[in-house]
């Protein structure tokens, strides 16, 4: 190769490397859409101390950890948020791609919501109500296991509506998908003493019949979008919708909470376990960027300080339920430090 060539190819690898560069000199943030609302307040407020504002993006919980743990560099982002913890097997995935070092920050909670237009039926469901409107399979009189039948809320249980069943929620890249399977499918499924002993004698058939969700178009998936599940509730009253208590109260003057339980979604009991699907919210910091790209640790700082995540800060207004004090201390030293993570147990 001629020395000019040479240059040139040296040339171009240094513009390539400087825009690569300039392209990331702000933090780069994917994952949940129930945390995309919480994220994006603080990276606002975050940009105007002197950082330029961090890129969020609401990929969905499993979407956002995949790209997460693609691997290392710029072309990777820097933080995932998620509406469920991450798994063993997302962690061993980061781990073998060079993630080697994650912070775990738990942020507050948030309730999984079954909400209705406000002109709609004022459904009370309780979590068995709610195996038996979205099971794939449910057991029969005889307790055997058969394809659900049921179409209405009526066949589900005769104190209910005699209206159609039909369910707008998210698909299975969502942390909300997989947080409503666990606590809500999970919980009615255990109602049958049979297939709560299930779980002892066989926990992945368990898991498979429990959290397995009906495909015949009584539960419609929505993507990520909750927008577009509050213009469908909207539009027709009889429909249910499943996002997160903090979308539910963006939007309380379209739409209201379904009681599960005989308990409606509100702050204080989603915060007391009262209400029965509530769960924890979390990010995820990728400690091996921290040194390359500008704000991580102050982001981590904004988003972790009581004016942000406390019970009256600007957060609580988006939806947020924050931790106890003793919780939410612990977790901002953790935050801080940057704590590396141990491996999931499950």
């Amino acid at each position: 190769m001629s020395k000019q060539a040479l240059a040139a190819v040296l040339a171009l690898t240094a513009a390539s490397l400087s825009a690569q560069a300039l392209a990331r000199d702000s933090i780069n943030i994917v994952g949940s859409s129930t945390v995309f609302p919480f994220s994006t307040a603080v990276a606002e407020n975050f940009g105007r101390g002197g950082f330029k504002t961090p890129k969020v993006e609401s990929t969905g919980t499993g979407g956002g950890i995949k790209l997460f743990c693609a691997g290392s560099g710029v072309d990777t982002p820097d933080i995932a948020n998620a509406s469920r913890a991450m798994k063993a097997s997302e962690f061993e995935v980061c781990v073998g791609n060079g993630v080697k070092e994650i912070t775990e920050v738990r942020i507050g909670f948030d309730g999984i919501v079954l909400a209705e237009s406000k002109a709609g039926q004022g459904l009370d469901l309780s979590l068995k109500d709610i195996f038996l409107a979205l099971a794939k399979d449910v057991p029969n009189d005889k307790g055997d296991l058969v394809p659900n039948p049921n179409k209405t809320w009526k066949d589900v249980n005769p104190a209910l509506p005699d209206t159609k069943i039909e369910v707008l929620g998210p698909p299975p890249t969502s942390g909300t998908r997989d947080a409503f399977a666990e606590l809500a499918m999970d919980g009615g499924c255990n109602s049958f003493p049979a297939l709560k002993a299930l779980k002892k004698s066989d926990e992945k058939k368990h898991q498979a019949v429990c959290q397995a969700i009906r495909e015949d178009g009584a539960y419609i998936e929505a993507g990520e979008n909750d927008n577009l599940i509050v213009q469908k509730l909207v539009a027709n009253p009889k429909a249910v919708g499943v996002f997160g208590y903090s979308f539910l109260e963006q939007n309380e003057d379209k739409v209201r909470g379904s009681k599960v339980g005989g308990v409606a979604p509100t702050y204080d009991s989603i915060s007391s376990a009262a209400y029965p699907i509530s769960r924890s919210l979390y990010f995820y910091v990728k400690n091996g960027h921290v040194d390359a790209i500008p704000g991580i640790k102050q982001y981590v700082a904004e988003f972790t300080s009581d004016k942000a995540w406390g019970p009256d800060g600007y957060l609580a207004d988006k939806g947020l339920i924050a931790l106890p004090d003793a919780d939410r201390k612990a977790m901002a030293a953790s935050a801080k430090a940057l704590t590396p993570m141990a491996k999931p147990a499950h």
